[in-house]
Order: C-alpha cells, then sequence, then structure tokens
C-alpha cells in the first residue's frame, strides 16, 4: 500500500511517497482503511525537525487521526467493529492507506458526518473544548483566540460562542480570515500583534501560538485574567516570559498549558461522541480548508509551512 515517509527532516520535500506492506492487527488492534487523514501542525513540527530531541527518525510515517472503515480486528477485539465507519487517534502512522489501531481509540462515525468532516472535527474539537474548560471560562467573559484561522482556532471560536461568551476576539493574518472567523461567531477581528478593535482585556486567551510574542499578550488579560497556551506553531517564548506574570502581580493572572494527553480516555470520547452529534446535526461548523490526494502530502505542508491553511487540511488516499 501507499504511504508518506519522511525520508529528510527540514522542507516538505523530504516527504516521500513509499510502498509498505498492509499491517495486520494484533492482539487489542483493528485496522482501518483510510478514507481522510488529518494534517496537523505536530506533524509540521516534526517534519521540519523542531521535535528531533524527541526521538524521529528518518522513516518516519507521520499522522496522528485517521477517518475511515475498519477493515480487519485483532485477537480479543469485538468482530462487531468490523465494516464499522470510525474516526481514530493513530498517534503516528496515519499517512498510509491503512492503519492500525488500538480498539480503545476509535470512535463511531454517524452516516451523515463524512471522513474529512469527522478528521476536520477530531482533536482539534477535544482540545478547544478542553481548553476553555481549562481557562476556567464561564458564560458573559471575554475571550481571544490567538491564532483563530486554524483547526483548534476555528472550533474554539464556535465552542466559545455556544457556551455564551460575551465577546470572542480573534488574531488573524487577514481581513479575508477575518470575515471567515465573523462568520463562525467572532464579534471583533485583531491583526497578528493584537491590535485591532477590540475589548481593552479579556477574561480569557486561548493561544495556538506561542513563540516570541507571547509576553506581550499576558499585557492583554483582565484582572484575574487566564491564559492557556494549546500550541505552540510559533516556537517556544523567550525564557523570561514568567516575570510578565510578576510584574503584574496585582492583577492575579495566570497561565498555563494545556494538552489533550492529560484528558482521561473516557472524558475524551464523551467530547468526541458530543460533538461529533451537534456537527452532524449541521449545528458545529467542520472547516475544511482543502482536501489532497495522499501523495500530494508535501504540497500540503507547504501551504501549512506558508500559512494558507483556513481550518484543517485532509489528505485522501
Amino acid at each position: 500500500m501507499k504511504a508518506v515517509s519522511i525520508q529528510a527532516f527540514g522542507d516538505p520535500g523530504g516527504l516521500a511517497v513509499i510502498d509498505i506492506p498492509v499491517p495486520a492487527p494484533g492482539r487489542g488492534q483493528v485496522l482501518v482503511a483510510t478514507e481522510a487523514i488529518g494534517v496537523g501542525g505536530v506533524d509540521v513540527l516534526i517534519r521540519s525537525g523542531a521535535l528531533a530531541a524527541r526521538g524521529f527518525r528518518k522513516g518516519f510515517i507521520p499522522g496522528s487521526e485517521v477517518a475511515g472503515t475498519v477493515t480487519a480486528v485483532g485477537d480479543g477485539v469485538d468482530e462487531a467493529w468490523a465494516g464499522r465507519r470510525v474516526w481514530a487517534f493513530t498517534g503516528s502512522g496515519g499517512y498510509a492507506g491503512q492503519a492500525v489501531v488500538p480498539s480503545k481509540k476509535p470512535s463511531p462515525s454517524p452516516a451523515n458526518l463524512s471522513s474529512v468532516d469527522s478528521v476536520a472535527l477530531g482533536t482539534s474539537g477535544v482540545v478547544a473544548y478542553s481548553g476553555l474548560a481549562h481557562a476556567h471560562f464561564t458564560p458573559g467573559e471575554s475571550v481571544l483566540v490567538r491564532g483563530a484561522a486554524g483547526s483548534i482556532g476555528t472550533m474554539t471560536v464556535q465552542l466559545a460562542v455556544r457556551g455564551g461568551v460575551g465577546a470572542v476576539a480573534v488574531t488573524t493574518s487577514s481581513a479575508e480570515r477575518g470575515e471567515r472567523l465573523r462568520e463562525l461567531g467572532a464579534t471583533h477581528v485583531l491583526d497578528r500583534q493584537g491590535d485591532g478593535d477590540g475589548p481593552a482585556g479579556y477574561d480569557v486567551i486561548i493561544d495556538v501560538v506561542a513563540g516570541a510574542d507571547l509576553p506581550s499578550f499576558l499585557d492583554l488579560l483582565n484582572p484575574n485574567g487566564r491564559m492557556v497556551a494549546v500550541g505552540a506553531i510559533g516556537g517556544q517564548p523567550s525564557a523570561d516570559f514568567g516575570t510578565k506574570l510578576i510584574s503584574a502581580f496585582k492583577k492575579s493572572l495566570s497561565f498555563g498549558t494545556f494538552s489533550a494527553d492529560t484528558v482521561p480516555a473516557p472524558d475524551r470520547r464523551a467530547v468526541q461522541a458530543d460533538q461529533v452529534t451537534t456537527a452532524s446535526r449541521g449545528e458545529l461548523s467542520t472547516v475544511v480548508h482543502e482536501a489532497l490526494p495522499l501523495e500530494k502530502a508535501a504540497l500540503a505542508h507547504r501551504k501549512m509551512d506558508a500559512g494558507e491553511v483556513f481550518g484543517r487540511i485532509v489528505l485522501t488516499p
């Protein structure tokens, strides 16, 4: 079967289409014939070499979430899984025609939600929901979503609106993207530096970007404000960014990080089930930038590197 692996770390040209045997599911595993494969920010970081310290090696097949149909089950797995349409978190190995997944990881996909839409929702919905919960967001509060044009950002905007937000501002790179975010519920559009016609301060900031400009956004928090970093697509902030919190001691500000890895599996599945049902009713938008053939994985990564993607870009075998 066809797969895409990293043959050289660095630019997207290091991704190559290869032929590998179809894997067989082991005990406690299922085999999923992929119909849609999510291209995530972590895939880009791995491919670029930014996470080399974590032990990634040449030949690694990226891709942490897929949607498709279960074609085989391993020992100890209920046969009823065979033939079911699912979304699944693979962790790695998703850029392939078929992927092996632990049987506890798939979630059923309703008939009226496409595989592409299932992947567009996927972990992004869980991160957006949990990021707001981690920030102790309550109805009526103001929220700023930094880096709102990606899949996590577009979901955070929608979930904040559904949660009764008082105002939801977004940072983005263009007026066109700003208008699309307004269609999802954003009330204020700011530039990447946080400048624009928005509230003077925010109760909650959900940050997908991090990077060198992170400390300046701490200045935009209201007293008792909370900032949660749910991503770091812009890289690491300066090592001394915490001095901002100390210098504003009397405002009682809080900063935290959030990873979906800390959400217990039953809670994660419950959130996903609720969001899938909501999306299948048309009450939550899955934002798909483009679906490209698996063989175009390098092009998908170039679009990610160039900041062209609004929502989620998806690969299809």
